[in-house]
């Protein structure tokens, strides 16, 4: 099990909140997600032999956030 920090910008409430890791969490191979909305960032537990953090990054993109 893996744990990354990936910088977001672009999350200002808790639809944001929700919104990215609600679409981490649906991800294969995610196991918790959690974002700091005063950080700008999420936390991610991951198995890096089922998910990378480039397909991560995508998933946040495409919910319409930008990846730092």
């Amino acid at each position: 099990m893996k744990k990354e920090t990936i910088l977001v910008e672009g999350m200002t409430c808790n639809h944001c909140k929700s919104a990215v890791e609600g679409a981490l969490t649906n991800m294969s191979g995610v196991h918790a997600a959690e974002v700091n909305l005063k950080e700008k960032n999420v936390t991610v537990e991951y198995d890096d032999s089922t998910v990378t953090i480039e397909a991560m990054k995508e998933e946040i993109d495409d919910q319409g956030y930008d990846v730092k």
